[in-house]
């Protein structure tokens, strides 16, 4: 529940005062309390009411994977028995969390190991959230280490949130939307909205409403320069093309200073080529945006490979040389199974 919600539940359904619902939500957010035992400062009359009616939403953490970089992998196990994973990224001056929306996906886009998998399911509001919580608690209990056996300054925090995991996040947006408003609540984690992104593969009537319900950073995975291209790559380009998609990009309702970021998988041989570039910088032209180049992070049995140095290194720069912010994001965790991409809910 937000805030709100539980406001209303309060005083409707248990018949309490307003105030009984901020300790409450103090205690489950701020404090992170996993029961209703725990939260001492209401009677005990109250938290026998509260453990009658209802129950504090908590996944289960299986396992930690620590990869040579520092990344962890959190593998997290929901109240129905699915397994989903989160992956803590040490970068630079922050500790980035991805999360996941969603159990599988169903978008299916062909270079995706996530898309994949048997089972497609909705996680909640609070199984989206309990994944910063269980990071938060394993940072607190084991402090990032980086590979020189440093700990950066933020090691023992989440610093930024990115909806980039197992997942669409807009194909899930009543929960998503849910769980971003309980990471920014100021009685919560009080997230600044600047550190939180949702990334989306193109869920065009979406797109807008998330600019509108909740003021955080939006990011596009556009992969492909024409449409002949993402139809392959990403099916709900049939439904929404490029076209339409970038349509409601530049009319997304950008805060004052940001920018989208357009997220682009370079493949080896199939959208890495100069053309491709080229094509790219019409795309996003009048676009407030910066790219993120992601050269493809291989799986067992994926059909497509990682592109040359050199094809990244050709592709970035031209369109750096149109005016656009560049970023090459080399895979983190890949020795793990933990890089983009590569999510699949297994131990192995």
């Amino acid at each position: 529940m937000t805030r709100s919600e539980l406001t209303g539940w309060v005083e409707e359904t248990l018949g309490e005062k307003r105030f009984r619902a901020e300790q409450i939500f103090r205690w489950l957010h701020d404090k992170r309390a996993r029961s209703f035992d725990a939260m001492t400062n209401l009677s005990k009359a109250l938290r026998v009411k509260l453990g009658d009616a209802a129950r504090v939403g908590s996944l289960t953490l299986d396992e930690v994977k620590v990869a040579a970089d520092g990344t962890r992998k959190l593998l997290l196990r929901t109240h129905a028995g699915h397994r989903i994973e989160s992956v803590v990224i040490p970068m630079g001056d922050r500790v980035t969390l991805c999360v996941s929306s969603q159990v599988g996906c169903k978008i299916g886009c062909d270079f995706c190991l996530t898309g994949r998998m048997s089972v497609r399911q909705n996680l909640s509001a609070a199984e989206i959230v309990d994944q910063v919580y269980h990071a938060q608690e394993n940072l607190t209990e084991q402090p990032l280490q980086l590979p020189n056996g440093e700990t950066p300054a933020s090691g023992r925090r989440v610093t930024n949130i990115v909806y980039m995991g197992m997942g669409e996040p807009l194909d899930n947006y009543d929960q998503v939307v849910r769980s971003l408003k309980n990471l920014l609540d100021d009685l919560g984690q009080n997230f600044s909205s600047r550190r939180i992104t949702v990334s989306t593969s193109g869920i065009v009537p979406k797109i807008g409403q998330l600019g509108r319900d909740v003021p955080v950073n939006l990011a596009i995975s556009l992969n492909a320069s024409h449409d002949a291209q993402r139809d392959r790559l990403i099916p709900i380009n049939r439904k929404w093309d490029i076209a339409t998609l970038m349509k409601a990009l530049r009319e997304f309702p950008l805060a004052h200073r940001r920018r989208i970021t357009v997220e682009y998988v370079l493949l080896d041989g199939v959208t890495d080529a100069p053309e491709d570039a080229v094509r790219l910088v019409r795309l996003l032209r009048g676009l407030r945006c910066k790219v993120n180049l992601i050269p493809f992070n291989p799986w067992p049995g994926a059909p497509y490979g990682r592109p040359t140095a050199e094809a990244v290194e050709r592709f970035g720069a031209t369109l750096r040389d149109a005016g656009y912010t560049v970023t090459i994001r080399y895979s983190k965790g890949d020795d793990i199974g933990a890089a983009c991409g590569q999510l699949d809910g297994l131990a192995a």
